[in-house]
């Protein structure tokens, strides 16, 4: 398949087929505009708790469809996605939720969009913080864009992120293994034990596989991502890593999808969309 067709087409994470149809009206076809309108459907745990939201509410982060994350919204407030929501009236989720929302926006406006898994380097200075974003097609590029920072100052133009302020999980980990960047500063932010190369060779298996068209929360583990947390993995899997980092750079859906059939690569069963 083409590699504009497959990031056109939805995934089973992606995939509106079954979102409430009337959210969806009046929807920009510019792709910064449909990313600003996924800017508004989201709101982060913590902030939640903050704005009242209920906390039986919170469980909301753990849903992975698009579709899914619609008809939550829907439930808030039926009006079109256009239309201004307050706090309380957003889904509860996490970056990996504001990316998977805009590309499962801009896919059904028949724009190329993926979501990737990484590290942004402008909420910290000097550290990589675990995080979603997306890219998209623009004609003559895939554009990297943070829809969870939209409209703010926290990063540069995070309507066309520059190189280097964004690193997908595979590019950590090739600039990890050639000596350029300190593994230990790369991690989640709260969690003193969620730093170092573990954490890198996480992001870059989410990378891969949401690519593959399984854009997994940030928490979900499979294959040897465990062992890798506790430090039991060895040479054999940093060499399957570099493998993963080569394809996602690659990011041509033969590459994706031979690396993805990989042994522990694979996202299991119970993990998909029903």
């Amino acid at each position: 398949m083409d590699e504009l067709a497959h990031y056109r087409q939805a995934g089973p994470i992606t995939t509106l087929a079954a979102a409430p149809a009337a959210l969806l009206d009046g929807l920009p076809a510019d792709p910064v505009a449909l990313c600003a309108v996924a800017h508004g459907l989201v709101i982060q745990p913590a902030d939640a708790s903050r704005a009242g939201v209920a906390d039986d509410r919170l469980a909301e982060k753990d849903i992975r469809p698009a579709a899914d994350l619609l008809r939550v919204l829907a439930g808030l407030d039926p009006r079109p996605l256009t239309a201004p929501r307050p706090a309380t009236a957003r889904v509860v989720g996490t970056c990996r939720h504001f990316a998977v929302l805009a590309t499962a926006l801009l896919r059904h406006a028949g724009v190329p969009a993926r979501a990737r898994c990484g590290f942004a380097t402008y909420f910290q200075p000097g550290r990589g913080l675990d995080h979603w974003l997306l890219e998209y097609w623009n004609g003559d590029r895939f554009i990297r864009l943070d829809p969870e920072v939209l409209g703010t100052d926290v990063a540069e133009a995070p309507e066309d992120l520059a190189p280097g302020l964004f690193l997908t999980g595979g590019e950590a980990w090739q600039r990890y293994r050639a000596g350029e960047i300190d593994a230990q500063h790369f991690g989640v932010p709260g969690y003193a034990d969620n730093w170092g190369p573990a954490e890198i060779r996480g992001n870059a298996v989410r990378d891969l596989a949401a690519l593959a068209g399984y854009e997994m929360l940030p928490w979900d583990e499979w294959g040897r991502m465990a062992a890798s947390y506790a430090g039991e993995t060895g040479a054999d899997y940093d060499e399957l890593l570099d493998r993963v980092a080569a394809a996602t750079a690659d990011g041509s859906p033969a590459a994706v999808t031979a690396c993805y059939r990989t042994a522990d690569l694979a996202v299991p069963t119970e993990h998909r969309p029903a």
